[in-house]
This record gives C-alpha cells, sequence and structure tokens, in this order.
C-alpha cells in the first residue's frame, strides 16, 4: 500500500484528517490505531509534548518503533477496546482508519470523552460505510469486465463482516453513517 511506503503522503484520506486537526504544541496526543506510527510521528512534528500510540499489531509497532527515535512517543501494543486511560489525560485523541475493526464503538467513544481534558478534540476517520456494508468488497463487473456499480446491499444491517482486505478473513464491523455521527 502507498501508505505504508510514502507514510502520511500516500494516505488519500490525510490532507482532509490533517486539516480537522488542531494546533498540537504542547499538547499530549493520543493516536488509537497508531499502526506504523506515521500520525505520532507528525504529531511530534509539530511539536505536541508527548505521544502515545496504541495498536494491537506487534508487526506494526515494531516498525513504528525502528522508524521513531523521540523519547516523547510511547507505544503500546493493546486491542484499542481494552486501553484504559485515568480521565482527562490528553487535549487530543485521534483514530485514522481504525474504529471499522471494533466492535465497542460507542464505549471507545465514551472513553475518549472521559480521557480528553476539557476544550479537548477527537478527530477519527474510517472506511466510508458503502465499503463495508457487503462482506464482498467489489464493483459489479459487465461480461466484457467493465465496472457497472458498486453494490450497496445490506447499509441499514449494522454488525460484523468478514472480507478480504491485504489476507483472508479480515473482521470489520459495519456501522451507518448516522451511528458514527450520532
Amino acid at each position: 500500500m502507498s501508505r505504508s511506503v510514502k507514510g502520511l503522503e500516500g494516505a488519500g484520506e490525510w490532507h482532509v484528517f490533517k486539516s480537522l486537526l488542531p494546533d498540537l504544541r504542547n499538547k499530549r496526543v493520543l493516536d488509537l490505531g497508531c499502526g506504523f506510527g506515521w500520525h505520532c510521528r507528525y504529531a511530534r512534528e509539530q511539536q505536541a509534548s508527548s505521544v502515545i500510540g496504541v495498536d494491537i499489531s506487534e508487526k506494526m509497532l515494531q516498525k513504528a518503533r525502528e522508524m521513531t527515535d523521540d523519547p516523547f512517543i510511547t507505544y503500546i501494543k493493546m486491542a484499542i477496546e481494552d486501553v484504559d486511560f485515568p480521565d482527562a489525560q490528553f487535549d487530543v485523541v485521534i483514530s485514522s482508519l481504525a474504529f471499522h475493526y471494533i466492535e465497542p464503538f460507542a464505549s471507545v467513544c465514551k472513553k475518549v470523552y472521559d480521557w480528553l481534558k476539557a476544550e479537548g478534540t477527537f478527530v477519527f476517520s474510517v472506511e466510508h460505510p458503502i465499503f463495508t456494508c457487503r462482506n464482498e468488497q467489489d464493483w459489479y463487473y459487465d461480461d466484457q469486465g467493465n465496472r457497472l456499480h458498486w453494490p450497496v446491499d445490506h447499509y441499514q444491517s449494522e454488525g460484523m463482516r468478514v472480507t478480504s482486505f491485504l489476507t483472508e478473513n479480515v473482521v470489520k464491523y459495519h456501522r451507518t453513517i448516522s451511528t458514527y455521527i450520532s
């Protein structure tokens, strides 16, 4: 994937995500689903005072640690839904393209609310629900191989989906846009 090689510049959503971030100077930042640590390092480049990155993948965290030479960035191996911090610990909590991999979205949002200081900021992105609504994530094609349309079946039926993304049997949790914003 482009983002694995080029970092944030290779991530299609990065420019929009970046525009939503507050000034990070002197802020305590938490990155849920930090992967290779791109957002963690960006936060420090913007003078965040400290950054904690959380991810369940030891391989991704190993790569993040290899690419990070900063004592103010800490990486923790843990499932997002299992993380716990004292209340009012962070000025900014971010998560990019991770929440569609976890089931308890509402309870994680409640935790984030508790972890944020007054006037804190929570910015997250998810895979668009039209891509998570079906197990098969592909276009419909005609007999000549031309794209016909992207099916949006089962959109209102939230829950677990098992699909293929970089590997077989990837579990994602489909939610409607309404669920994410309400």
